[in-house]
């Protein structure tokens, strides 16, 4: 297993070089890099076609930089250069465990003064640059793709708070011990409270631009698939606990690889399991004792076959909100299968067969997913 950047480039290259990025935040990256794309491509798509349409904006050029502008960028840059500068003044510290520096009080006064200066400045400079005697407004057109940028950074804050509130709800007793190191943690994140809340984020101003949410849905159903197996394979390469149940059975097939089949992970992340003898890792020396259904890269394979699969019949699907309906059913009963085989905490209310969180939430997209076809199907002439 690769728990940081360092661990994974040593494998591949043999070279010892300290960074302080872990392996699954950088898959986290990626995979909003590759929503990114995919929802680009799919706002271009429908403009093209006519079912979305650019629209006109008024701005006003010529301003100069006001009071509240320069207070933000300096606030922003101070936050970089009180975090950045300690950081880079205790490296070892920052390389050994970045999350504690980055979620603590500590930092460095005159870094973070210096570049909150050196923000303000910058945005003062560009704004006296483009200034006027006298502001005018403008008007623009701003084209549908164009929005990403924002529906990214709304989709990312809202996705964490979400994926963190829903992972505090499922392991809830845990929470109650450790409110604080869960609160503060990267770990510990929940796909479907991410979906969820990220989701509304992306809605919300995508209606306010006017797209229609059924529309903005349809654009986000194959993209949300390839983000969610790229996301997987950091967690898989990082060993983050979201394995399956142990695996003694013998492989079906003897070319299959051991670690496909059952695996320990090896320096997982989160420390699980028993000490691996003359392991030289730091704190990322353990493996499980058993071997466990390898889910993350089960999830991987069947997801990106998904994502294929979406991506190759979106020119045949002219009904709104059908696309995202399929994604909806598909998503469902992948997440389903995989909780079959998958560790994790579950629900014992109204004396019902013990169920997992997903379980129960992909049981609802499976039902919502066909209600949202039907009715996308029969409503078609009127949601064009």
């Amino acid at each position: 297993m690769f728990p940081t950047v360092s661990h994974f480039l040593e494998y591949l290259f043999g070279i010892n070089l300290p960074l302080p990025f872990n392996t699954f935040g950088v898959f986290v990256a990626i995979a909003f890099v590759a929503g990114y794309w995919a929802f680009t491509q799919e706002l271009k798509r429908k403009e093209a076609l006519g079912i979305l349409h650019p629209f006109k904006k008024t701005i006003t050029v010529g301003q100069p930089a006001t009071t509240s502008e320069l207070f933000l960028n300096g606030l922003f840059g101070f936050i970089i250069g009180y975090k950045l500068i300690y950081a880079l003044l205790n490296y070892k510290l920052f390389v050994s465990d970045a999350q504690s520096i980055l979620m603590s009080t500590k930092g460095n006064i005159i870094g973070g003064l210096l570049l909150a200066a050196l923000f303000a400045y910058w945005d003062y400079k560009e704004k006296d640059k483009h200034k006027l005697a006298k502001p005018q407004e403008a008007t623009v057109t701003v084209h549908p793709y164009q929005l990403m940028s924002n529906l990214i950074v709304w989709a990312a804050v809202w996705g964490f708070l979400g994926a963190k509130f829903f992972d505090n709800l499922e392991y809830w007793d845990d929470f109650v011990q450790h409110p604080v190191e869960r609160l503060l943690s990267f770990s510990g994140l929940t796909f479907y409270g991410g979906l969820i809340c990220g989701g509304a984020a992306v809605l919300v101003i995508a209606k306010r631009n006017g797209i229609k949410p059924l529309h903005m849905l349809d654009v986000g159903g194959p993209g949300m698939m390839l983000a969610y197996a790229v996301g997987r394979i950091g967690c898989h390469l990082s060993g983050d606990g979201d394995w399956g149940i142990v695996n003694s059975n013998p492989k079906p097939f003897s070319w299959l690889p051991d670690w496909l089949w059952s695996y320990k992970y090896p320096n997982n992340v989160v420390g699980e399991g028993i000490p691996i003898p003359g392991c030289t890792s730091g704190k990322f020396c353990n493996e499980l004792a058993q071997g466990v259904y390898p889910t993350p890269i089960y999830e991987v394979i069947v997801c990106l076959i998904l994502f294929a699969f979406l991506w190759s019949i979106r020119d045949k699907i002219k009904a709104p909100g059908l696309m995202f309906g399929i994604y909806m059913i598909l998503n469902g009963i992948e997440r389903f299968c995989i909780e079959l085989i998958r560790v994790n905490s579950k629900y014992h209310v109204f004396g019902l067969p013990p169920f997992t969180q997903a379980e129960m939430i992909s049981t609802f997209l499976i039902v919502g997913g066909i209600a949202l076809c039907i009715y996308a199907l029969r409503n078609k002439n009127k949601l064009a």
